[in-house]
């Protein structure tokens, strides 16, 4: 094919160049999976966003490395699915439903559980295709006709099938258990729905009088309105302070309760007075301490977080209230003993913006222990899944050993409603702790069986809470590929490859999914974890809502384009699983880490123009490749080769780098390959070859110029898509406006390693040229040489070898140095006159490169001008000197700023001392 730059504008725009390719790309089906088509699976879900979600920076962050991995792989030929979809979140959709419904003055139950789904459905189908519509921006490589949504038809029938399986096997079950409770929401809440907040609080000693008056205990809490649903206190069985109390009893102030004096080892002797009131019903480590001694369960509060009946005379109170006018009775009882300031964490719910609170409520939970142990044997026998660094592996496992049974169930009615229907007719009508219940796929299922345990004239009603998020996202992998049912995608795609996510969710999501599936399917959902870090704002902070320090990327995109914003997000990673830091102007809304990869962009753009505007009109692309596939190199001179080398070398570290999801070191490495060697020093290289006469020389230039920059296009494809593509059809030939769905850089083979071409021992060689080069020109810029002055320059070696090298790249040292004469001799050589001669002299590995300065440079002026700089210099050391040596500025000045002050000495004195030794050179 012709390549046609004529097509390419002299300047590159982003917005319409990324917007033709996202709707070519998802028009043609460019990614749509076929599970018919050979090659070995690669499957990749997407971590589902919330429906409710708008993009963030995590999102950009966590797509932009998943897509590069999957574009990378189907370039490699195998059959990939980027399965898409979003998360139903039952909180988050509840939340924004409840507010409306409180502006109107109304709450769910005025307006009935029908018209709050029906109200819920209108809104995921007006608002909820946000999230997509702005993954859709990222240009991620999904195939889009297999999206997914955890409440649509197949994905319920999954999490009834689940639900019903784990209930019929004993898994699940309903029963008393210690939950995080939200007074706000007044619902459960999953672990990773609760955000712990470090707090500066109090410590409230009391005492707690021995009921035979033979002394008292002294305890302390951070929650004194607990106190009233104590029912025991508890020492150390080793603690021979207590040895004599043990099995005595204490009277709980206020409430006039009598409460033993427990043993349990799980007591810190070491800590405090070594006595820890014990109240079951509110604090998960007291609870299991009251399964282990049968102590009283009183749970002291009501849904929405008031005293309820147990409480005495606190009852109806808000628990904050109450926490205030305990203290208060306490003191007037003389049990205070003091309070001490003391910070320590709270958990807070991350929807309600409230601490939540262990309460002791009946609800749905998952017997885990059997669940992890088959995880844990996946791990311990097989190392099934690998994670990515593998220090997660520890964490991983950590995790599964310390597992709780899983609360299951939520208060709220948009989810997947829980399969379970009352007997209610048994209990007076209303669904009660004790009212039997059956647990069936449908309401007719049910009925049947609730007929047969209570007669035809029970009375039914389905439970009205939902299941927790979690319960459908950790069936994801398996059931957005078709399970329960035998489908092609499952057959084909399952178990996934790589899952890809944040360590924030690792223990919540990754674990669920893991213990599901090895359950359900009897295998590993995915062989790899890859575990990314986080982003980071300009002071380096974790970006929050609370810390309100959060980057839109949006806003990016739409100022450098969707390439430049996710090659910095992947540059920047430095090594697998480390956080990036993305420098942000909060007032301009500018980013200089952006910026650098829009310039690059630009570079890009510039240089593929460059290329294709040499190439000719009726340049044939494809001759090049045959002929360097077929190893055709005779014509192919010193800089050709090396370039062709330097190019296999990259193409092998890239490789290598992203099988190894050093994602980031590939694309630092691509970029110095294109910068440096490709714009910087081989374009510059055949610029003359390409104007000048010599028709062999010029057509060997072309053809590698077009040969390498195809390659740039395809390895940097995976990391900038649009740009890549774009320039890529019209290098070979498409142009603009593509009308053939195969022809696309996307389904191109990723470039293959020609060893042949590999020389270490020329790029060796040519390293010495490059230097060189670069070493003329740091001094003609320190003798202050104009640019466009051609100059004298004698290289001299006292190796054969590197006079060799340096005389087989003399044109190139000459073109890009500007020398006009170019003296390559031993050092026994030199001319005898060249004593007299006013010099620069600079050294180069082993090469000493002189460049004579008479007729060249006006060496009084230059004088002046050295004695100048060295006068502006030594003032400014004059002054940063003064402000170190002032103690008021070393004390009172923050600590960057003596810093700053300190390093601007350090190398204000070095760029002295260069000039010194200029001026005694003069």
């Amino acid at each position: 094919m012709t390549a046609t730059p004529t097509n390419l504008s002299t300047q590159y725009d982003p917005s319409t160049t990324e917007a033709k390719w996202q709707q070519y790309w998802e028009d043609n089906q460019v990614f749509k999976a076929d599970p018919n088509h050979p090659g070995e699976p690669y499957c990749v879900v997407i971590p589902p966003p919330n429906v409710t979600g708008s993009l963030h920076m995590g999102h950009a962050f966590e797509h932009s490395l998943i897509d590069v991995l999957v574009r990378y792989h189907r370039m490699l030929g195998r059959n990939t699915l980027w399965l898409p979809g979003t998360d139903h979140a039952s909180i988050a959709v509840s939340a924004i439903l409840d507010r409306e419904l409180k502006a109107q003055g109304k709450t769910r139950q005025d307006v009935g559980r029908e018209a709050y789904l029906k109200r819920a459905w209108e809104w995921k189908e007006e608002s909820g295709g946000t999230i997509v519509g702005q993954l859709r921006r990222l240009g991620l490589s999904v195939d889009w006709s297999r999206e997914r949504f955890t409440m649509d038809e197949g994905l319920s029938a999954a999490v009834l099938e689940a639900f019903i399986t784990l209930y019929d096997q004993g898994l699940i079950y309903r029963g008393q258990y210690l939950v995080n409770w939200c007074p706000a929401t007044q619902s459960a809440v999953s672990d990773l729905e609760v955000e712990n907040q470090e707090v500066n609080g109090h410590l409230w000693h009391f005492r707690y009088a021995l009921t035979d008056g033979s002394g008292y205990v002294e305890v302390a809490t951070t929650r004194p309105e607990t106190m009233l649903g104590d029912t025991a206190v508890a020492v150390n069985p080793t603690d021979d302070r207590y040895q004599s109390i043990i099995g005595k009893t204490v009277t709980l102030p206020i409430m006039n309760r009598e409460i033993p004096i427990i043993a349990d080892e799980y007591v810190d002797a070491s800590f405090g007075t070594g006595c820890v009131k014990i109240t079951p019903a509110h604090d998960p480590n007291d609870f299991e301490m009251g399964k282990r001694h049968n102590l009283p369960f009183i749970n002291i509060l009501n849904k929405d977080g008031t005293v309820n009946e147990n409480g005495g005379e606190f009852q109806g109170q808000d628990r904050f209230v109450a926490r205030k006018r305990v203290v208060a009775k306490l003191e007037e009882l003389g049990a205070l003993v003091k309070i001490e300031d003391y910070k320590h964490t709270v958990p807070y719910s991350d929807r309600g913006k409230v601490p939540v609170e262990p309460l002791l409520s009946t609800q749905w939970f998952v017997k885990i222990d059997s669940l992890s142990q088959q995880a844990l044997g996946c791990l311990d026998e097989q190392d099934s899944p690998v994670f990515v660094p593998d220090r997660w592996t520890k964490v991983y496992r950590d995790w599964l050993v310390s597992l709780r049974d899983w609360c299951i169930s939520r208060q709220l009615w948009w989810g997947h409603q829980i399969p379970a229907w009352y007997a209610v007719s048994e209990t007076g009508g209303e669904i009660l702790d004790n009212t039997p219940f059956v647990v069936a796929r449908n309401e007719v299922e049910a009925r049947e069986k609730a007929i047969a345990q209570f007669g035809a004239a029970v009375q039914l009603k389905q439970d009205p809470d939902v299941l927790d998020t979690w319960f459908s996202s950790g069936l994801w992998p398996f059931s957005t590929l078709g399970w329960p049912h035998e489908t092609a995608d499952f057959d084909r795609y399952y178990p996934t490859t790589t899952l890809v996510t944040g360590f924030d969710i690792i223990f919540f999501w990754v674990a669920r999914m893991t213990m599901m599936a090895k359950h359900f399917t009897g295998q590993m959902p995915f062989k790899t974890v890859y575990i990314h870090g986080l982003v980071r704002d300009e002071n380096n902070k974790k970006m929050s809502k609370s810390a309100n320090n959060g980057i839109d990327p949006l806003l990016l995109i739409n100022k450098y384009g969707t390439d430049a914003l996710r090659y910095t997000l992947i540059k920047e990673v430095a090594g697998a699983g480390q956080d990036i830091r993305l420098l942000y102007n909060r007032k301009t809304d500018e980013s200089e880490s952006v910026e650098a990869s829009r310039n690059f962009t630009n570079k890009l753009w510039n240089a593929s123009r460059f290329v294709m505007i040499n190439l000719g009109d009726n340049y044939e692309f494809s001759r090049l490749s045959s002929e360097l596939e077929q190893g055709t190199q005779n014509s192919l001179q010193l800089a050709d080769r090396w370039i062709l080398s330097r190019f296999n070398q990259v193409t092998q570290q890239t490789r290598t780098a992203i099988d190894s999801f050093a994602l980031g070191e590939a694309a630092k490495g691509l970029y110095e390959f294109f910068w440096g060697d490709f714009c910087d020093l081989y374009i510059e290289l055949v610029k003359s070859r390409l104007l000048g006469e010599d028709a062999a020389s010029k057509q060997s230039a072309q053809q590698v110029l077009a040969f390498v920059l195809d390659g740039i296009l395809k390895l940097l494809h995976p990391f900038m898509p649009h740009i890549t593509e774009e320039l890529w059809q019209t290098l070979t030939g498409s142009g603009s406006a593509p009308s053939q769905t195969l022809h696309t850089l996307a389904l191109q083979p990723y470039p293959e390693v020609n060893p042949a071409l590999i020389d270490p021992e020329l790029e060796q060689q040519f390293t010495l040229i490059t230097d060189t080069i670069r070493t003329i020109r740091n001094l003609r810029a320190e003798a202050d040489i104009k640019p466009g002055v051609k100059i004298r320059a004698i290289l001299q070696s006292e190796s054969d070898r590197e006079r060799q090298i340096l005389t087989a790249g003399q044109s190139s040292i000459q073109d890009l140095a500007k020398v006009e004469t170019l003296t390559i001799q031993h050092p026994s050589a030199s001319d005898p006159a060249l004593a007299t001669e006013k010099m620069v002299v600079g050294v180069t590995g082993t090469v000493q490169i002189l460049i004579p300065l008479s007729g060249v440079v006006d060496m009084d002026a230059l004088r002046v001008k050295v004695e100048r700089d060295l006068k502006k210099v030594e003032a400014e050391i004059q002054a940063l000197s003064s402000r170190l040596n002032n103690p008021s500025f070393v004390n009172k000045a923050p600590a960057d700023v003596v810093q700053t002050a300190q390093v601007a000495l350090t190398e204000a004195e070095k760029q002295a001392e260069i000039l010194q030794n200029r001026l005694k050179e003069l």
